[in-house]
């Protein structure tokens, strides 16, 4: 690295950087992932205080006089009682409605809600009509929400898993921090999207604004229209025949696959040449930034 001058440096291609700055491995040696589970070990997958509910057993719920937490507190109580399927009507758009649930549940909200939506979940499917207001699905671990129309700023910010799905718009900073899972979009996200991305799928079916995957760690971000721009460290990469399968599954699952297929989506992953940053001259992270 120390050979390498900052001249031919600034001549090289990114990919040629990141060898030549010798970035190629992570910081982190000597870890792998190995995951071994026994699919009928149920205890593994469940919280001991989870209330064992029928989704059959359904009720509504008006929720029009009544306060976030007193909505909040209805639909722990009616889970208790075994309730399965839990509609919420007139939610004049309240915030933090159906937050910290962590249990199997269908959720369904009729209307639009503000800030906040169903954030720290871990199993439920929701389904929600209206729009969402900022940071919807924060810190969502499990589970689907499907909202109809579109979002706020930082959909699914720090989402961890689960399918989260916006079949309009989103505003900025989509999937902030995201650490897993699979976020889609139908229509545009703005910019800054995939902020300090860490792992996980991104898909929009429209257009991206500015800065689009910037700082991004690792994960993968699919566009099927245009892409203002890059952001620091945000690469294209070659669209495989394994990316299109699992598009094509992905979208047709919630009735968003496009006419004309998804060969003509754009995918951005990380240039990887931040994974080492901090042991960088101060010139090499000039190269980069």
């Amino acid at each position: 690295m120390a050979s390498v001058t900052d001249a031919e440096l600034k001549q090289m291609t990114q990919e040629e950087r990141v060898t030549a700055l010798g970035m190629r491995t992570e910081a982190l040696t000597g870890k792998t992932l190995y995951v071994e589970f026994d699919v009928d070990a149920e205890e593994r997958f469940t919280y001991p205080w989870a209330p064992d509910v029928d989704f059959n057993k359904r009720t509504e719920l008006d929720t029009d006089n009544m306060t976030t937490t007193e909505v909040n507190s209805a639909i722990r109580d009616l889970m208790r009682e075994g309730y399965g399927t839990i509609v919420l009507k007139n939610p004049r758009g309240k915030h933090s409605l159906g937050v910290g649930i962590l249990s199997r549940l269908n959720l369904i909200i009729e209307g639009s809600t503000g800030y906040f939506g169903v954030g720290l979940i871990d199993g439920p499917n929701v389904r929600i009509s209206g729009r969402v207001g900022w940071s919807c699905a924060e810190n969502m671990m499990s589970g689907t929400v499907v909202i109809e129309k579109n979002a706020g700023s930082t959909f699914g910010a720090a989402i961890r898993g689960g399918d989260l799905v916006c079949k309009g718009s989103v505003g900025s900073r989509t999937g902030i921090d995201m650490k897993g899972g699979t976020i889609l979009v139908g229509g545009d996200t703005g910019a800054l999207s995939g902020f300090m991305m860490q792992r996980g799928r991104m898909i929009v079916c429209g257009n991206a604004g500015k800065n689009l995957g910037d700082s991004m760690y690792d994960g993968t971000i699919y566009v099927g229209g245009e892409i203002k721009s890059l952001g620091v460290d945000a690469i294209e990469a070659e669209l495989t025949d394994l990316d299109r399968a699992w598009l094509t599954r992905k979208l047709k699952q919630y009735g968003l696959l496009p006419d004309k297929g998804v060969d003509h989506f754009t995918k951005v992953v990380a240039g990887k040449q931040l994974w080492n940053y901090d042991n960088l001259e101060a010139n090499e992270k000039k190269l980069i930034l």
